[in-house]
Order: structure tokens, then sequence, then C-alpha cells
């Protein structure tokens, strides 16, 4: 055991690996997650793991036994109808409800719970929907249903005050900040109750107080005394000034993994819960715990199998079910999966919710203070962990760490360059938002004109704007669950230190090894005498396909002759490449350019397939778009996409690159800003027209991925066609690329564009026919080529495409294997 577990040991070792369970968290992980081998999983929070026992139980179950549909009387339904009522009870009791007081109404997840309370729920003109700024999209989305009735929306900040005197919660305050509240026009009519249930509060509105147990973004516990403070109408002044019945909807989808709402202490009137986040399986089920009181408010509309008692079909007749779980469930109940419940509550039994609590607070208040302690070389404070002071007390905190990490100049790093280094460590963690508007926005410190402009720059959710403007957009979370260990929180702590904790930079081999202090010299001059030469020449007709070399090849507007001028388009419209299809990378292709012929071989294709350059395409479609740029397109018959779908086992579509809208771009001379200036034409090319890349940067590569495999034995070798270059020039020193601005082959001149951020494609590997994934070399080139968020290896060049002579004829250029390459920097 070293140093540092013992010392962790030491402070939690009462809470840590469920000492009082009959196996602990060691035996645990090893016999029952063998699939976590080599990963570290830390989204516990969108969604735990199932274990080996939990599913072996489950199949041997349904194995064994015959469930049949529930609405029936047969020996399967009745087998059914015993199960989910077993289950029904497990719920209530995991939530400490009376099954005199509440029934659990079986959804297809929370938000389908929420979505049910919001549609149902008596609006009126005179109601209040108001809810905590911590709360998922899902309890947000309730407001439109209120809005829809006229009723006011408003949100609020609830800060708890705990009197330091006194050691009870129910001496904790309240400090509550209201926002503005939301309504729509006086022209919203009043709703029309369709069922008498109201008529006995008549003139008593019905108002709706929401917050979750857990913020998903912070992990802040709230303090569930709320729930009787809002209902006795104490909790604020607008309690008093609302007139009306206050309910209560507690939002545990986060919070019931660790700590469910005691439903005796708490007496909310919903909760809503998901199953997969407690104990991973199944997913798409999840509960609407609900008190009987407020289930005989609801106003439910719509009915379907299973809801009603009789119905007629050419005349307005229905009676429906008396049974509240009749009533809210609509058709047949997914019965299979809520029978597998059973085995997914037998874990908790044998582990206990305690222990489990206890047990992911140790972890993530351990690696908190690690991560508080990460300093730069200057000092300066590498985390920035959100939440309310949980320094003060750890417990009011879940098993989630949202944080940003800052460069030691004060800048900081994107959430999405985190959560791609995170990734080629092996590492699971979640990046962005967490469909929490309001925690983001109240944490991240990001006001309503942030958020506008944000949009208007093209921010949406789950893109890669991860930082506009200086700030950023989202932030990164782990968070532990029940099968979590001090080795998956060490691994953390140690990818954090190696990745993001600023060294000194250092130089090896005469060049700049730390990409963030990289000097880029500004000088035009070029040399006489070059001993850099063209070492070969590569086109790729068909993006993502394989290239074939050439000693010469022509130049066009748009590059190297041909080059990514075809692609293959899904059933879906999406562009198919490596990273999605990589049956792609066995398809090889050939130009003839004397025939005017490309030619396709596929090993899953008997015949080869070839294409005329020449001929005109009589199949036109409108434009599409390839990463955000726009493009005419030819397609071809049927035959030749049947051909490409048996080639990479899917259906798609064959396209030819007709024309593409020019792009441009105005760098202020600032090559740090790495800015594409592509205002000549381009094929089915991301950025610039060709790619470059240096044998001897390659050869460096080399030598660190075999350091990095240990006594000197390389496991791993990247030759430069790895990165699927255009052109691979030789002589010159390693990384010198970066620097050059300008380069002259033969009589043609090309533009640098910068460097190629570089993509996990380039782990994709050929091995006895098959595709392997692999995390080098991208792991290796993140460790010493990181430069604003992005992993460079290669240039991209833009030809200089002035292809008129000096008697206004047409030149045609060519490049040539073994020209020698002028560079200017």
């Amino acid at each position: 055991m070293g140093q540092s577990k013992a010392e962790f040991l030491k402070q939690f070792g009462g809470d840590y690996g469920y000492p009082d369970a009959p196996r602990g968290i060691d035996e645990l992980r090893a016999a029952e997650f063998k699939r976590l081998e080599g990963m570290v999983y830390l989204d516990h929070a969108g969604a735990t793991l199932y274990s080996e026992a939990q599913m072996t139980d489950v199949a041997r179950d349904l194995m064994s036994n015959v469930y049949g549909n529930p609405h029936s009387q047969n020996d399967s339904s009745m087998a059914t109808i015993d199960a989910v009522t077993s289950v029904r009870h497990q719920v209530l009791k995991y939530f400490n409800a009376s099954p005199r007081d509440y029934k659990c109404i079986f959804t297809s997840g929370a938000t389908a719970a929420l979505k049910l309370v919001g549609e149902c729920f008596p609006w009126s003109r005179d109601s209040c929907y108001m809810y905590t700024m911590e709360n998922h999209n899902s309890v947000l989305g309730i407001r439109e249903y209120a809005l829809s009735k006229g009723a006011t929306v408003s949100a609020v900040d609830v800060e708890e005050v705990v009197d330091p005197s006194k050691n009870h919660e129910s001496d904790s305050l309240f400090k509550v900040s209201k926002r503005s509240n939301q309504r729509r026009g006086d022209n919203v009519l009043l709703h029309n109750y369709q069922n008498g249930s109201l008529s006995a509060i008549s003139g008593n509105n019905l108002n709706l107080f929401a917050f979750p147990s857990e913020c998903n973004f912070s992990g802040h516990k709230f303090n569930l005394s709320l729930v009787k403070l809002i209902k006795e109408g104490k909790f604020m002044d607008f309690s008093s000034q609302q007139q009306g019945q206050w309910m209560v909807l507690i939002d545990a989808a986060k919070g019931c993994a660790t700590e469910p709402p005691n439903l005796t202490l708490y007496p909310a009137d919903f909760v809503v819960c998901s199953f997969y986040k407690i104990f991973g399986y199944p997913t798409g089920l999840g509960a609407l715990i609900v008190k009987n009181e407020a289930a005989s408010l609801l106003n439910k509309t719509y009915f379907s199998g299973g809801t009603v008692a009789a119905s007629i079909a050419d005349i307005d007749f229905v009676q429906k079910r008396k049974g509240i779980e009749q009533t809210l469930e609509d058709g047949t109940i997914s019965f299979l999966s809520i029978s597998s419940l059973r085995y997914g509550f037998k874990i908790i039994d044998i582990l206990t919710i305690s222990a489990i609590a206890r047990h992911t607070a140790s972890l993530a208040t351990y690696v908190r203070n690690k991560m508080l302690e990460l300093k730069h070389s200057n000092e300066k404070n590498v985390c920035i962990i959100y939440g309310q002071d949980f320094k003060a007390n750890y417990l009011k905190m879940g098993p989630s760490i949202t944080f940003n990490l800052k460069r030691e100049d004060g800048t900081w790093f994107g959430y999405r360059e985190v959560e791609k280094l995170a990734s080629l460590s092996g590492i699971h963690l979640r990046t962005g938002c967490f469909c929490n508007p309001g925690a983001c926005a109240k944490y991240v410190g990001l006001s309503h004109s942030d958020l506008v402009s944000n949009f208007e720059a093209g921010h949406v959710c789950w893109d890669d704007n991860d930082v506009i403007n200086g700030k950023p957009t989202g932030a990164v979370r782990i968070s532990f669950g029940y099968m979590s260990t001090y080795e998956d929180a060490e691994e953390f702590l140690k990818f954090l230190q190696s990745s993001f904790v600023s060294k000194p930079a250092e130089l090896n081999n005469g060049y700049m090894v730390n990409m963030n202090t990289l000097s880029l010299v500004d000088d035009w001059c070029q040399q006489a005498i070059s001993d850099i030469r063209l070492k070969s020449i590569t086109i790729y007709p068909v993006k993502s396909c394989q290239g074939f070399s050439v000693q010469s090849w022509p130049l066009t507007t748009g590059g190297l002759k041909y080059d990514r001028e075809w692609l293959l388009q899904g059933s879906g419209g999406e562009v198919l490449t490596q990273k999605k299809v990589p049956e792609l990378s066995s398809i090889c292709t050939l130009i003839d350019l004397k025939l005017g012929k490309l030619f396709l071989e596929s090993p899953k294709c008997k015949d080869k397939l070839q294409i005329s350059l020449l001929k005109n395409l009589t199949h036109l479609s409108a434009e599409v778009d390839v990463y955000g740029q726009r493009y005419e397109v030819q397609s071809y018959g049927e035959n030749v996409n049947s051909w490409f779908s048996e080639a990479i086992g899917r259906p798609c579509t064959f396209m030819r690159c007709s024309s593409s809208k020019y792009r441009s771009c105005v760098t202020n001379g600032n090559r740090d800003h790495l800015c594409r200036d592509t205002r000549s034409k381009l094929s089915f090319v991301n950025e610039g027209q060709l790619l470059l890349v240096s044998e001897e940067s390659t050869s460096d590569l080399n030598s660190r991925l075999s350091l990095s495999n240990g006594n000197g034995k390389q496991q791993v070798f990247a030759d430069a066609m790895r990165f699927r270059p255009n052109i691979v020039v030789s002589g010159s020193t390693p990384y010198n690329e970066d620097n050059w601005k300008r380069l002259h082959i033969g009589d043609a001149y090309f533009t640098s564009m910068g460097g190629c951020n570089r993509c996990q494609m380039i782990n994709l590997y050929q091995s006895s026919g098959q595709v392997i994934k692999s995390k080098e070399p991208l792991a290796t080139l993140a460790s010493y080529r990181r430069k604003h968020g992005k992993i460079l290896f290669g240039v991209l060049l833009n030809y200089e495409d002035d292809m008129e002579g000096e008697d206004d004829a047409i030149v045609e250029r060519w490049l040539k294997v073994g020209q020698e390459v002028y560079p200017s920097t």
C-alpha cells in the first residue's frame, strides 16, 4: 500500500470501502466490474453502472419465469402483477414513504414523471409555479404548462444560513432572492377543467414549488426542511402573498443514488427518480412518487389502454379507473424492466444506502481537497471548483465535483480540451452545463447578455464552443458511484497533475517542447539553398478512404487535383468518416489521369468499381453542409451507391464536389490565432487544402513513443502516413514546420494555415485486416504538442492558385517527388 493511500485511509477509513458489508470495495470491484479494468469511470451522475451479479439475476429470472401482459387474468399476467406490486412497495420503502399515503407511478424516466406532473397539474391564472435556479431543464420545462394556462412563474435563489450556535437542521434559516415574474399575455384563457375533482376546493387555487434534492451541476444538497416550510406558508413573503395552497415537487433523480428523500420526515407531494442513476439498469424507467391527496388533484385528460374501466367508440363516453396507478400509467408498463428492479435494490440492501453515501462522500471530499492544493509554478490555482462552501460541511455536498481549470496566465482551459485529454487517459467524465442552465450561469458567472451573445456566436448545447470571449460556457464534472475506488480518484488526480499543472518550459533537441510558449518568428526571408526535399505525394480521392502515392501530380485551384473530391453520406445525411465507419479505411483508391478514371477496390466487394472523371453526371442534388461549409454536389446512380453500401456494411450515398462556397478570414497577422484564411476553392477537406508532415517530426514522435512504452521496447510505431498527409518532406529539423509561413516548391507557392489539430482518427490502424483502436499516438502528442486546446501535428497549406502566365495562358503546375522545398518564416 502506498503512502498516499495509507494517508487517505487514516482520514476516511471508517467510511470508505464498506467495512461492515460482506465484501469490501476491492473485492466487489474485482468480482462485479471486471469490464472497468484499465478504465476510470467518473460519470455516475450521468449514469451509474450495473454489476455482473445484478445482470445474472435478471437473466436468470427472465429465463426461468413467464411474465405476460398485466392487463389480463391468466397465470403469466398474474405473475407480472405480483412482481410489479412487490417492486412498487420496494420503491416506496426506498423513499420511506408509507403505502397508505403515497403511490408509485412508473414512467419512462424522471423526465416523463416531471412532464406528467406539469401536464396534469390544475393550473389557473391565480396559480404560481416557482422553482430554484438550480434545476434541470426537465423541471424548467414544466413552466410551459403553467404559462400556457396564464399562471405566474418565478425562479428563486435559495441560500441556507446555519446558526452556528445551534446544531439542529430546524435552526437553519433561508435567504431567498426572487427573480422577476414570468407571465404570458392577458389573452391567455382560463383553463377549463373537465372533471369535477376541484369542486371541493373552489376558489382555492393551487401553486407548485420545485427544487432538486441534489443539484446535478454543483452537487449541492438542498435542505429538505424546505418542504414543510413551503407547505405551511412559512418559507418567505411570497407564500403569504400568493393565495391558495402550496404543493412541493422534489427532483430526486440525482440525489436518490446516495440519499433518497425521507418522505416520512419531509412529506413532499411529488418526488421523481430514475433507476439507472441508482444502480445502472434498467434505463428508460423512472417513477413518480405521489401523495394520494396530490394525485386526486391531477387533471389527466388523455386516456389509454389500462386507464379506463369502460369506453364507447362512437359516442363521448368514458369511465376512468379509480386506482391512482391505473389512472396515471398509460398503456402497458415496462413490466420486464420493472421486475428487474428487484436485483438492483438487492445490491443497495446489501451495502446499505448510508454506507454508499459515506463511501462516495469520502472519495469526493478527498479529491476536492487535493484539487484545491494543485498550483502552477507561479503558485496560482489550477482548479476552480463550483458549489456552496463545501469546505464548511462536506456532507451537504453530493459525490460530484464540478470545476474548470486555469492556465498559469489566468486563461481557461476549455472543457472540451479536458474531455479530449481525459478520454486519451481512459477517464470517462462529463462536460457542458449538464442540462442545468440556471446553476451553470450562477456558478460559472454568465449574465443574460453573456448567454444571448454566446448563442448568437453559434454556441448550443453539446457543441465544442467551450470558451467564448474569455469565459467558459460550461464546466467539467466528475462523479463517484458505489463501486468507485480510491485508485479511480488517484488516477484522476495524476491526470490533472500531468496534463494541466504548468512546468517550466524546456528545450529538447533544440526546439521548444511547451507549445503554449512556442515562439513563432516573424521573419519573411527565404533561405537561398534548401536541404529540405519533397519525399512523397499522396492523393486521397474519397474522404476517409485509402490514398495512393504518386511521383508527380498536378495542382488546381482546389489544391491537388481530385484530392478529397468525393465523400460518402449516411442515410441520415451525416458525413461518414473513419471515426464513425472504420471500414472506410479498407477501401483502396487509384486515379489514372490518362484513362480519366477513378478505381475503387474493397475486400468486401467481388468486383472493382470504375468511375469516369470526365463524364457529366445527371444526378444533381441540392447543396449539402460538410462541417459548416456549403457545397454543391453531384450524386451517382444506384449501382455505385450499392457498391459502397456493401463495402462499408451500411446504406450510403456517394457524391462528388461540384463547387464550394468560398470562405475568408482576417487574421490581423496573429499566427497564434490559428485562423484559417481559405479564400480559395475547397474540396471536402476540413480546413486547409493540403496537409504537410515532416519526417523529422515523425521520427521525434516515435522516439517519444518508444520511451513511453518502457524498457526501450517500441510497441507503437506511427509512420508519417498514419497522419494522412498529402506531402511528406525531409531534411528539416523536428517541428520546424510550425514556423513556416510560406512554401515554394518547384513553380508553386503555398501559404501555411498553421498547425493541424489532430483527433482520435490517427489512433486507428489496420492489423491483419482488422481496424484497431489505440490511445496512441494522440496521447503522447497531447503531452507536448498542445496549444490553446488543440493537439497539433503537421501543418495545413493552401495553394496560391495564380494559374495564369505572363501571356495570360493557363499554366498547370505539378508537384514532383524530389523537388526542393523553400520555406519562409
